[in-house]
This record gives structure tokens, sequence and C-alpha cells, in this order.
């Protein structure tokens, strides 16, 4: 099956979190990874619906995506500051794909991007979303607490994620890309 969409958590993913300037807890301005912003205006371009769900204060995600141009790619926000409920509260991803028109039955067709496994992956798993783990740094634990933890797909750069998303789109070959992988760093 055909992606129906994306969606993308915001720290780590995105958004370098090293790179955070916040003033009263909102971050005003963050450098975003390399090879993001291709990525996502790649997708935009070719019609994925991108969803937007982060464990964040409204601004930030406004104040990030707004400097670096990639706001009006999302269609969809499902933000905790906003939806009242935190990852992995199915609730907050309900919200997304809800706001993104995808019906229960399409849920695994709609891949989840997080860094977090307590609470992106174990999210997406729950309500059986195509679960890929970005592991661009150590800044959350890399071991699985359990199989609700564990990711379909583990990706450390843009490049293999946009590969990695191309090939679901497809249908072909992913096997690279299935988890556990080296890390980066190892």
């Amino acid at each position: 099956m055909a992606l129906k969409a994306v969606l993308f958590d915001l720290g780590d993913v995105i958004m370098r979190e090293e790179t955070e300037e916040k003033i009263d807890g909102v971050t005003q301005r963050a450098d975003i990874y390399p090879g993001m912003a291709d990525l996502l205006r790649g997708l935009r371009k070719r019609a994925v619906p991108l969803g937007l769900v982060a464990d964040t204060r409204d601004g930030t995600y406004r104040n990030v995506l707004g400097m670096h141009g990639l706001l009006d790619l999302f269609d969809a926000f499902a933000i905790s500051d906003n939806v009242g409920v935190e990852k992995p509260d199915r609730r907050i991803f309900e919200h997304a794909l809800n706001e993104l028109g995808i019906t229960e039955a399409d849920w695994g067709a709609v891949a989840m991007v997080g860094n977090n496994l307590a609470r992106d992956i174990r999210g997406a798993n729950a309500l059986g979303l195509i679960g890929i783990w970005m592991v661009w740094n150590q800044r959350y634990p890399c071991a699985c607490a359990d199989e609700a933890e564990r990711p379909m797909y583990q990706v450390s750069t843009a490049a293999d994620l946009e590969s990695l998303l191309a090939a679901l789109d497809a249908r072909e070959d992913t096997a690279v890309y299935r988890f556990p992988l080296p890390f980066p760093w190892a």
C-alpha cells in the first residue's frame, strides 16, 4: 500500500534541539538537521500529506518551521500544548490523523518519524502506524524498554529517510532500513 501520509516529531527529528534559543520556554529560533528541509519540500512536491505530532509549545513549532520556510508544508498539527495530551497518548496521533482525513483502515499506511522510542515509536505502534526511528544522537535511550517500543525501521540521515519513504511509497524492498541497525556513532 502506498503511503497515505507521513507524521513527524519536531525536536531532534527536524529541529536540532541543542541549537534552540528560548524565551519563557518557547523556542524563538533553532537550526534544522541537514537535508530535512529538502526532504519535506520533496514530500510536499509529491503531494504526500504531512503532519507534525510534537510535545512542544505552540509558539515553538511556528517559530522554528516558519523561520526555515517549512510551516506551510504541513497539512496537520497535533501539538501537545493545543491537544492537551502528550505522546504516546493515542489521542495526539488521532488528532493528526483526523486532521489529515485518514480513516483507521488506512493507519497502517501512515509513517511516523520520531527520535524517542518511549513516546514516538510506542505511540505509533499502538495505532498500527509505520514506526521509523530517526537516530541523530544519543539524547534519548537507544534501547527498547519492551516490544511496544520496537520500531519497524531505523535511519540516521535525511537521505536515508528519503530513500526509505520513497521505497515504502513505491512498495519496494525496505529490508536495508529494518531495525536494528548499527548506530552512526558506533
